[in-house]
C-alpha cells in the first residue's frame, strides 16, 4: 500500500494535476493506492480529508495575513491526514503539509518517505520572495518562517525528495541536500492544452497572463512593462488575487488603462487567441500554467527563476527573461509585436 496526500481537490489546477500524476503512476505501477486530500472526483482510493477548526480559520484575524492563514490551514491539513493515516509501506507528501503525517506514518512501519516538492527549497522561496516585497509592498507572501520550519524538518525526515525541474533540483543541492536523496519527475499537462485548429490574427497584439494574480507571481512587473507598449494591444490576466492589496492595484490599472482586464476561468479560450503569453514569477518550481501555454501553441516569455524555462528555446518558442526587471519584458514584447513566433505544438514536440 502506498499512501499519498496534498491539501487540494484531485486533478484540478496545478497542484490537483501533480497529485493525480503521481497517484496514477503508482496504481500503473502496480501499487495499491490510498489518496488524501480536499475533493476526490469520485476516485475509488480517494479520501476526503478535512480538519474540523479549518473551516473557523477564514473567521479569525488570521485570514488577513497571508502567511499565517497559509500556515494554518496546510498545518490542520496535515494533523487530518495523521489522525486517519491508514497502515502503508510508502508514503508521499508534499511540501509544507506532511510534517504530522510522516511522522505518524513512521511511528506505523512506513519504510519510505517521499516528498514532492512543488517549489524550490523553501529558503531559496523565501529569498525570492524578500526581493519581490522589498520591490512591490502590496501584500503578504503565502510563505512565514513558520512555514518554513515545518517545511525543513519535512526535508530532514524525508527518504527522498522529488523536483521537477533542473531549476528546483539546483535550489536542494547548494542547500546541502545530497544528490542521491534527489529524484526528478517530468510532469505532463492535461492533453485538452494543444493548439487552435486555426489563429486569425485581427490586428489586435494579445498579451495573456494565467495564474495567480500576486506580486511573486511577478503581475506589477507585467503590468509596468505592458503600459508602455504601444498600438492595439490587451493584456488578459486570467486568474484571481487573495489580498487587498493587490485588489486595489489591479483596480487602479484597470481604471488607467482599458486595454488591461481581468478574466477569472477556464484559460484555453484566452491561450487560443494570445499572441504570447507572460510568465514573470519571482519563483516557480515548474509553473503548470506556462506549461499548458506551451503546449497551447503560445509563445512564452518567462523568468529565470521558473522551473519550466527548460521547456522554452529561446527565439523559437519564446524567451527567457532576468527576474525581477519589468524592462526585458517590454524589449520581448515590443520585438514580438512585429516578428511572432511558431508554434511547436504539443509538450512532445519541444522536447524533442
Amino acid at each position: 500500500m502506498k499512501g499519498i496526500s496534498c491539501q487540494t481537490a484531485y486533478g484540478l489546477g496545478g497542484l490537483g494535476q501533480h497529485l493525480k500524476q503521481v497517484a496514477m503512476e503508482a496504481t500503473e505501477g502496480g501499487q495499491a493506492v490510498r489518496c488524501y486530500c480536499v475533493s476526490d472526483e469520485n476516485q475509488p482510493f480517494c479520501i476526503e480529508v478535512a480538519h474540523p477548526a479549518a473551516r473557523y480559520v477564514f473567521k479569525t484575524p488570521v485570514s488577513y495575513f497571508t502567511g499565517w492563514r497559509s500556515y494554518m490551514s496546510a498545518m490542520l491539513f496535515d494533523r487530518a491526514v495523521a489522525g486517519v493515516l491508514e497502515p502503508a509501506e510508502a508514503f508521499t507528501g508534499f511540501v509544507g503539509q506532511a510534517l504530522s503525517t510522516f511522522q505518524k506514518a513512521r511511528k506505523m512501519g512506513c519504510r519510505e518517505l517521499e516528498l514532492q516538492a512543488a517549489n524550490s527549497h523553501v529558503d531559496n522561496v523565501l529569498a525570492k520572495h524578500a526581493q519581490a516585497r522589498k520591490q512591490w509592498q502590496l501584500e503578504g507572501s503565502w510563505l512565514n518562517e513558520a512555514q518554513a520550519v515545518r517545511t525543513r524538518k519535512e526535508y530532514d525526515m524525508a527518504d527522498r525528495i522529488v523536483v521537477a525541474s533542473e531549476y528546483s533540483r539546483k535550489s536542494f543541492l547548494e542547500r546541502g541536500i545530497a544528490p542521491e536523496r534527489l529524484h526528478r519527475i517530468r510532469l505532463h499537462t492535461n492533453p485538452r492544452f494543444q493548439p487552435p485548429a486555426a489563429h486569425t490574427p485581427d490586428g489586435v497584439f494579445r498579451v495573456v497572463y494565467v495564474g495567480s494574480v500576486t506580486v511573486y507571481k511577478g503581475v506589477p512587473l507585467l503590468l509596468e512593462a505592458f503600459s508602455r507598449l504601444q498600438g492595439q494591444t490587451e493584456l488578459t490576466l486570467v486568474g484571481g488575487y487573495g489580498s487587498r492589496g493587490m485588489n486595489r492595484c489591479m483596480g487602479e490599472w484597470m481604471q488607467r488603462d482599458a486595454r488591461i482586464r481581468l478574466a477569472p476561468g477556464d484559460p484555453l479560450p484566452h491561450l487560443h487567441k494570445a499572441d504570447v503569453c507572460v510568465h514573470p514569477s519571482w519563483e516557480d518550481g515548474w509553473a503548470y500554467s506556462a506549461a499548458e501555454a506551451l503546449a497551447s501553441g503560445v509563445p512564452m516569455v518567462v523568468s529565470e527563476d521558473t522551473g519550466m524555462k527548460e521547456l522554452v528555446k529561446e527565439g523559437v518558442n519564446g524567451y527567457v527573461v532576468p527576474t525581477g526587471k519589468w524592462e526585458p519584458i517590454l524589449e520581448r514584447l515590443e520585438y514580438l509585436r512585429s516578428h511572432p513566433l511558431k508554434s511547436l505544438g504539443s509538450l512532445e514536440n519541444i522536447a524533442k
